[in-house]
This record gives structure tokens, C-alpha cells and sequence, in this order.
């Protein structure tokens, strides 16, 4: 069920990245990394791209790293590797980082780490709770990159949904308009986006009714192709 829950999530997340990405204004500079390729920091794959390059050297922003991943707590799953080598273990950690997306204007000189959270929408403050844990979640990579390209501007924009639909429109509109997307295309972005969800939460709850009754497990390529076929992706 959990391999269900995270493709539905990953695949509403794909359909609202390449929406906005066909969405942008004719004349934005604002570049978004290809997700496929670049899903994560890791292990220097931007930093083989010869934009992120011009931002600052790898070697720059893993000194920066070191400093701050060491002042977050190690989790309890995480110490036996921690104890085998602590300072490589801080090393991998922040290169293991995954954001959800990158969007950079080297113009402006500009970088945008996007994530994507999905939430309960029963609680009045699900955004903030969301917006806090995704900040939270990749504060080494913000922090780094600024000490590292103190001349650049580095922010994280987090896109928060209820599992039900339930969506903050004017958090959504405010972090579009930061993304350059075309002002006729915000209002049937938003309505798509809020379908996405809907459809995906519905066939997940199909998909966990099918198992609880007896019915025919989904697998997880099953699962994959009929989000894909619900989602559009």
C-alpha cells in the first residue's frame, strides 16, 4: 500500500512540474532542471550541469555543507552509519538530499529548490504544518548554497495539498506567479491540479479497499500505469 501512496504522490508532483514548466512566460528566463535526470542533489549530478557550476564549485558547497550538517541531529536510524565514519556520513547525507525540483534563472542569478508535501487536509493549519516540515527537511541545502554563493538568492517554494484536494489558493497563486507561469494558465493549472489529486486519492482508496476485501492486489507496475493512465502523466 505504501508503494501505492508514494506513486500516486510522485506522479501528481510530475504532472504539476511539467505543467508549470509548459506554462511559463514566452520570455521567462527561469529554467526548470529536468526532474527525470535531476530528481536529486546528490552525489554531484547538478553540479555536473555548467550552470549550477557557475553558481559556486562542488568542492565549495561541500565545505559549506559540512559545517552546517553537523549542527542537525543524527537519527537513530542513521547511527550505525554515522558511527562508522561520522565526517563521510555528513558528507553522503547532504548529497543524498532530494529535493523535488530545481528552477534557476541565471539572469537574475536566482535559484528555486521545490518540493511538494501532501497533507491531511482535515486540520485548518495543514499549510503551515507542511510548509515548516518541508523547510525543515532541506535547510542544509538552502543554508549551503548561500554561505557558498553569497552573491546568488536561494528559496525553497513548497507546494502543499490536503489528500482530499483541499488546497490554499492564494499560497498556490503566490508561489506560481514567483515561477513566472503565463496569468491565462494559473486558473486550469490550479483546477488541474486540484483533479490530479482528487483522482489519485480516489484510486488509492480503491487500491486499499481491493486488498482489505480480498480483491486482487495491485502491483506496484499496476499501480504505476493506472496512476499514470488517472493523472496524465
Amino acid at each position: 500500500m505504501a508503494t501505492t501512496v508514494t506513486a500516486a504522490h510522485h506522479s501528481i508532483w510530475r504532472h504539476l512540474y511539467d505543467s508549470m514548466h509548459a506554462a511559463q512566460k514566452p520570455k521567462s528566463k527561469l529554467k526548470f532542471v529536468t526532474l527525470n535526470k535531476e530528481s536529486n542533489m546528490t552525489r554531484g549530478t547538478l553540479w555536473r550541469r555548467a550552470e549550477f557550476l557557475r553558481i559556486c564549485s562542488k568542492e565549495e558547497l561541500k565545505e559549506k555543507a559540512q559545517d552546517i550538517e553537523v549542527t542537525i541531529p543524527v537519527k537513530k536510524s542513521q547511527e550505525t552509519r554515522y558511527n562508522l565514519d561520522p565526517w563521510s556520513f555528513f558528507a553522503n547525507r547532504f548529497w543524498g538530499r532530494r529535493p523535488d525540483g530545481v528552477a534557476i534563472n541565471e539572469a537574475l542569478k536566482i535559484v528555486y529548490i521545490l518540493e511538494s508535501k501532501r497533507s491531511t487536509d482535515k486540520d485548518e493549519g495543514f499549510l503551515e504544518v507542511k510548509d515548516a516540515e518541508a523547510n525543515e527537511q532541506h535547510k542544509s541545502i538552502i543554508s549551503a548554497l548561500k554561505a557558498a554563493a553569497p552573491e546568488w538568492e536561494f528559496e525553497q517554494i513548497n507546494f502543499v495539498v490536503g489528500n482530499r484536494g483541499l488546497m490554499v489558493e492564494s499560497d498556490f497563486y503566490t508561489k506560481l506567479k514567483k515561477l513566472e507561469i503565463q496569468e491565462g494558465k494559473k486558473d486550469k493549472l490550479f483546477a488541474d491540479h486540484v483533479t490530479q489529486v482528487c483522482e489519485a486519492h480516489n484510486w488509492v482508496i480503491v487500491s486499499f479497499l481491493q486488498q482489505v476485501q480480498g480483491g486482487t492486489r495491485p502491483t506496484t507496475e499496476g499501480s504505476r500505469a493506472n496512476i499514470g493512465h488517472n493523472v496524465h502523466v
